[in-house]
């Protein structure tokens, strides 16, 4: 499932891709990753995420039961 919440949190601090990926440590590629829903990335890493972006793990990962 793709994580549209995280792509707008990112676009809304108006950070690109490769940004967002510097000021966490990790590469490009692995925010393009998350953000397809292709990777599942480590609670350590949505908690960095969180904290650059100003969000909550609930405002950016967290989804509903279908």
């Amino acid at each position: 499932m793709k994580n549209i919440k995280l792509k707008m949190a990112r676009t809304e601090h108006d950070l690109s891709q490769a940004e967002l990926a510097d000021k966490i440590g990790v590469s490009r590629q692995t925010i393009g990753l998350i953000e397809l829903g292709k990777y599942n990335p480590t609670l350590t890493l949505c908690i960095a995420i969180c904290h650059t972006l100003g969000k909550t793990l609930d405002d950016l990962f967290w989804q509903e039961p279908e």
